[in-house]
């Protein structure tokens, strides 16, 4: 999935209605799965769930950027790109650092909570995922939301991997190990977001 797009000059655009319809399913699916993770994170003291319910909300206003400035010129859609990508590295050094705390603390999560929420989120982000596959490989700003899509899915499986640790150490140290992959995971995209927009930038 990785370089081609990168390759492009800009890529697809968005400018689809097929794209739009299923962006506008892929924001709700990620804002109603944002208020069921925060809650069920609260609820089991689970810091990963915490810190995956904090990306599908970054998720939700992500798409929702997306969704406006699809049709803008190039400049306008790379900067909101890169807004995007300052936002996800944001939220990565949030989780560390929230991580950090709770790794002091070291409540023990409820597991059973935990892989079932999991598991509910996986699917969401995998239907999410069918729903924006085929355009996968296009300019910054829709690129951004088949990396986060793509994320969320890998994220999701640490999560319910990290409830079978929980459950089988008896501690809270695979639920950490697991919000620090995410925090991880979004510094990561943080970067290729930002590095493909800047790229747009000069080409605007």
């Amino acid at each position: 999935m990785g370089s081609r797009c990168c390759d492009n000059q800009a890529g697809f655009e968005g400018i689809s209605a097929g794209f739009r319809r299923a962006l506008i399913l892929v924001i709700a699916i990620n804002a109603s799965m944002f208020i069921v993770e925060t809650s069920s994170g609260f609820y089991a003291a689970s810091m990963a769930l915490r810190a995956d319910a904090l990306d599908f909300l970054g998720d939700t206003l992500t798409y929702g950027v997306t969704l406006l400035v699809i049709g803008q010129p190039l400049r306008r859609r790379a900067a909101a790109a890169m807004l995007k990508g300052a936002s996800l590295a944001l939220m990565g050094l949030w989780v560390f650092a929230a991580t950090l705390y709770q790794a002091l603390v070291l409540e023990q999560p409820n597991a059973l909570v935990m892989g079932s929420v999991g598991l509910l989120a996986l699917a969401a982000n995998l239907c999410s995922v069918l729903l924006l596959l085929r355009w996968r490989d296009g300019d910054a700003n829709v690129r951004s939301v088949w990396l986060c899509s793509r994320n969320d899915a890998i994220a999701n499986v640490a999560v319910v991997a990290a409830a079978a640790g929980v459950f089988s150490v008896g501690n809270a140290v695979p639920d950490l190990v697991v919000a620090g992959i995410i925090a991880g995971l979004f510094l990561y995209s943080s970067a290729r977001i930002v590095a493909q927009a800047r790229r747009e930038l000069v080409l605007a």
